[in-house]
């Protein structure tokens, strides 16, 4: 039976790079310990440590490696096609990443701002849906979710489940949007009873509610500009 290349696992448990990773972060391992962890495995009688080590000194260090070509990281005894196409695939992402350009977030500067980010979503839904536009601190769009689908005539919302996701999301404010199936978006008295609770909770959870939006066919009033917050 062949012998079995080491895996991380077969370390101690102080000098395994996952664990070390986990508890002090990417920044604190080695560079032969941040490649062990995308080999995963070493070789025969070695360590997937011990294999980085040898393929940096191979390839003369990070640079070396990113310039090799798959048939040259694979000849390296203990390394083989699977390996080579992880760590090609790692260099590739880095890469990729190095040279993207971020788009830039949707700003909510006004009702009309927020209602265009969910009016096609919710205009044409047949159930009441409660959803939120989370901002950061420059009221730029976080995330838009959909978080409660109710009844033709109610969508059953809790504080709970629309403040665990601004806390998740780390919003510094946010819109609450619902939808109206009859396509009449005049605020109910249930809606304007929601949005107060809605804002009580905020001001306990330091996440303010800007406004509310309710959106009909096509249609759709601002509580806060209707005066109704």
């Amino acid at each position: 039976m062949a012998e079995r290349g080491l895996v991380i696992r077969d370390l101690p448990a102080g000098e395994r790079p996952r664990e070390r990773m986990e508890q002090y972060g990417p920044e604190a391992l080695s560079t032969a310990e941040l490649l062990a962890i995308v080999l995963r495995v070493g070789s025969r009688g070695e360590s997937a440590v011990r294999l980085a080590e040898r393929l940096l000194s191979e390839f003369d260090g990070l640079a070396g490696i990113a310039r090799a070509r798959i048939p040259q990281l694979s000849a390296l005894p203990g390394m083989g096609l699977a390996k080579a196409a992880q760590v090609k695939a790692a260099f590739e992402l880095g890469k990729r990443l190095a040279t993207s350009v971020e788009q830039p977030r949707a700003v909510v500067r006004s009702a009309s701002d927020a209602a265009t980010l969910v009016m096609e979503d919710l205009r044409h839904r047949d159930q009441e849906c409660l959803a939120a536009i989370f901002l950061d601190a420059r009221n730029q769009v976080l995330r838009v979710r959909v978080l409660t689908v109710g009844t033709l005539t109610g969508s059953p919302a809790h504080p709970r489940e629309v403040f665990k996701e601004a806390l998740a999301q780390g919003a510094a404010s946010l819109i609450l949007c619902h939808n109206h199936p009859s396509g009449d978006p005049t605020p109910s008295k249930d809606d304007i009873a929601l949005t107060g609770r809605m804002i009580k909770a905020g001001e306990v959870m330091g996440v303010p509610v800007l406004d509310h939006i309710v959106i009909g066919g096509g249609r759709y009033v601002s509580l806060k500009e209707a005066g109704r917050m």
